[in-house]
């Protein structure tokens, strides 16, 4: 019988070139791997465009206080505390939409209640979060406007970061407290947190009482 030569292509190869076939693909395949390193990337948040600064006064007929707060909030009446009415028709909130989040403003007369017992709560009201608080710092407040309170800033994941109370010592108490509507989330909240404290700081070097 006549012997055929088959084309390279078709001759079976034999143990060496197919090992060195096999080397070879592996090489060229892991290589990229050997060669890079894993490199953590931080999370991500959205960019968030703030409005411009610009301020407008809230000295409505009755009210026993007043101040400026920013032409991109609103103001609206708060009736009910929890679900049980406010005790006087002067607890309001500043709502920023944009922002799903709002100034819970809350006043009381001193007189009905002692004013240890407005300083007790204010300060019960904010260690309440010391749970989930990495720490609680509070620093005095004395405006030209003649208004002395206690500004709370509470560092971690907790309901609300910032708040404040103001009083005259013999007949007005007002409280004050930031608010979200979203998860409380101390990285992602920063910017909006640190846009809108300003906004209060605002608040408070601009109150009167009346």
């Amino acid at each position: 019988m006549q012997k055929v030569n088959l084309p390279q292509v078709f001759r079976k190869p034999n143990k060496g070139s197919f090992l060195f076939f096999i080397f070879y693909f592996s090489f060229f395949i892991l290589l990229p791997g050997c060669n890079s390193s894993y490199v953590p990337r931080p999370t991500g948040y959205f960019k968030i465009d703030f409005p411009q600064k610009q301020y407008r006064q809230f000295n409505e007929p009755g009210f026993p206080y007043s101040f400026e707060y920013p032409a991109y909030a609103t103001i609206q009446r708060d009736s009910s505390f929890f679900g049980d009415a406010t005790e006087n028709p002067w607890w309001i909130n500043v709502e920023f939409p944009q922002f799903n989040s709002r100034i819970y403003i809350s006043y009381k007369e001193i007189g009905k209640y002692t004013l240890d017992k407005l300083l007790n709560d204010a300060f019960n009201l904010t260690n309440k979060q010391s749970v989930k608080a990495t720490y609680i710092n509070d620093s005095a407040i004395a405006t030209p406007n003649n208004i002395h309170g206690m500004f709370f800033k509470v560092s971690g994941n907790v309901a609300t970061a910032n708040q404040f109370f103001l009083t005259d010592s013999t007949k007005h108490f007002l409280r004050g407290a930031l608010y979200f509507d979203a998860a409380p989330n101390q990285d992602s909240l920063k910017p909006v947190n640190d846009f809108l404290v300003a906004d209060m700081q605002h608040l408070i070097n601009t109150f009167k009482w009346r």
